[in-house]
């Protein structure tokens, strides 16, 4: 499962034609992403057919406050009106996953899902933070890079989530996933989802995404090469 981070309708409609299966759609992806317009989100779903997952997030860090919540809580609700696969949300503190902030934003969204962003990378036990986790009903996904470390290091850590999560969480390698991660990815398969950003922009954060980068992505993770 292939997930591109896109900003317009034109990168979506490159990352569909270069073979994503899904999209994560953000604004300011140079602050890591925030919440997008939901203007943005509706005419992306009304111009490709892939599942989306939306960042729900208004700020740089990984904290939040009660006022910052009430707000995302509003753009949580009005993107799962829209019908989409997902958000996308995550909080910590002093190293520690702040689940009731999580449920505050996305708790009453129905039956739409969430993955716990790279806010996961910030905690000191993430292996405990997957049990945290897995109380939290909306909650699917967890999007981590693995660490630090050579890609053979980092898919050995995704690994281990992964059997930590079991079946009840899906862990997406997301974070400096660059040619000898793909590569690994592919080999080891140490993970069933993968997500890119810059990767999938002929190597600039800022530049668009391209479909001939995207389906160069898909032909590593295929062959492992």
């Amino acid at each position: 499962m292939l997930e591109v981070i896109v900003e317009s309708v034109a990168d979506a409609r490159e990352a569909a034609r270069g073979g994503a299966d899904r999209l994560e759609v953000v604004r300011a992806l140079e602050l890591g992403g925030l919440t997008p317009p939901l203007i943005l989100v509706r005419e992306i779903a009304e111009a490709v057919s892939l599942p989306l997952r939306v960042m729900v997030r208004g700020n740089a860090g990984y904290a939040t406050d009660a006022e910052e919540r009430a707000v995302l809580r509003g753009d949580a609700a009005s993107l799962a009106a829209l019908g989409i696969d997902g958000v996308v949300v995550g909080f910590s503190d002093a190293g520690q996953p702040r689940l009731d902030d999580v449920l505050d934003v996305v708790g009453a969204i129905g039956d739409v899902r969430a993955t716990f962003h790279r806010a996961f990378d910030q905690l000191r036990d993430p292996l405990g933070a997957i049990d945290v986790l897995k109380n939290a009903s909306p909650v699917d996904r967890i999007l981590t890079s693995g660490g630090d470390g050579l890609p053979q290091a980092r898919c050995g850590r995704l690994a281990d989530y992964q059997r930590r999560a079991g079946d009840r969480l899906t862990i997406i390698a997301g974070g400096g996933v660059d040619d000898g991660m793909l590569a690994e990815i592919g080999r080891s398969r140490c993970v069933r989802e993968v997500h890119v950003g810059r990767a999938a922009r002929e190597g600039r954060r800022q530049a668009p995404v391209t479909a001939t980068a995207v389906a160069r992505i898909r032909r590593i993770l295929e062959t492992g090469h």
